[in-house]
């Protein structure tokens, strides 16, 4: 895929969910590079995480990857006796060799790794004709929408005290409920191939609490055209959580949640086919598969 056409996926549908499949999941044994914290655990495929050791070292080191041309920096997990970066790998990503770069006052290093094959399942859905072939105004909105995200995700902050804890990032779903719709399948919209499945769908009642699944700063909330109402909240270090088709929305920019703190409810708004939460996870900017996360 070529580097435009995969930006404008990331940015586009592809952060929203549609319940109508049973679950699938998937595990990959842990690198050595993971024996000190395995979670989440080594998964160097598209839409999972690379766990690279940096070694050892006193301040904790600054690691970027490149990425149509820019360095987006890494969240840097660990103590001064092992750091690790974690690497979120864009579903749209090639298999093969990869980099990423880590800058210490001693010089730069590059630490090399290869992103493997993984198989996506295909996933049919029935919507209204005019959710997949969008009118003149609907692309105006969404191609303003997809702007906005852009900057939204860019978002990186200080990693939270428990990452330089090396203590494990072990997410707590944030609706209890079926999983109706898991990552990474290939979606086919009335016939029509569109974008995979860049989230977690969770079958809940209408109005069911969707909670924080880690602490969390909010930095967005709105209503958009896919996702519907939704929450967008930084965990720190380039970790993200969106909330998608929200009924209701119980945060405000700026708020800064607990874990199990309520943000808002499920619902069924923009793209949905029945009541249910999307979760979506972004990594450097990456949607990677909540499931690695999940304690």
């Amino acid at each position: 895929m070529e580097p435009q056409n995969r930006r404008q996926w990331l940015l586009s549908g592809a952060a929203l969910g549609l319940a109508s499949l049973p679950s699938v999941s998937s595990a990959l044994a842990p690198s050595p590079a993971a024996a000190l914290d395995p979670w989440p655990a080594h998964s160097p495929v598209p839409g999972g995480i690379a766990r690279l050791s940096l070694g050892a070292s006193g301040p904790r080191p600054r690691a970027t990857i490149l990425d149509e041309g820019q360095e987006v920096p890494l969240l840097v997990v660990g103590d001064p006796g092992e750091w690790m970066a974690l690497v979120g790998i864009a579903l749209a990503t090639p298999t093969g060799p990869a980099s990423i770069s880590v800058h210490r006052p001693t010089g730069r290093q590059t630490v090399d790794f290869k992103v493997l094959p993984k198989q996506y399942l295909v996933q049919k859905v029935k919507v209204a004709p005019g959710m997949v072939d969008l009118s003149n105004d609907d692309k105006t909105r969404t191609d303003r929408e997809r702007v906005h995200i852009a900057n939204v995700i860019a978002t990186f902050s200080e990693p939270l005290p428990a990452a330089a804890a090396n203590a494990p990032l072990r997410m707590r779903a944030p609706v209890q409920g079926r999983r109706s719709s898991s990552f990474g399948l290939r979606r086919v919209f009335n016939g029509q191939p569109r974008s995979p499945h860049s989230g977690m769908d969770i079958a809940a009642p209408l109005g069911t609490a969707v909670l924080a699944p880690l602490p969390g700063r909010v930095i967005d909330t709105g209503n958009y055209f896919y996702s519907g109402n939704a929450v967008w909240l930084d965990h720190g270090g380039g970790l993200i959580s969106l909330m998608g088709h929200l009924s209701a929305i119980d945060a405000k920019v700026g708020d800064v949640l607990q874990t199990g703190d309520r943000l808002g409810a499920v619902g069924a708004t923009g793209r949905a086919t029945g009541p249910h939460l999307h979760w979506g996870v972004l990594l450097n900017r990456c949607m990677v598969d909540p499931a690695l996360l999940l304690a």
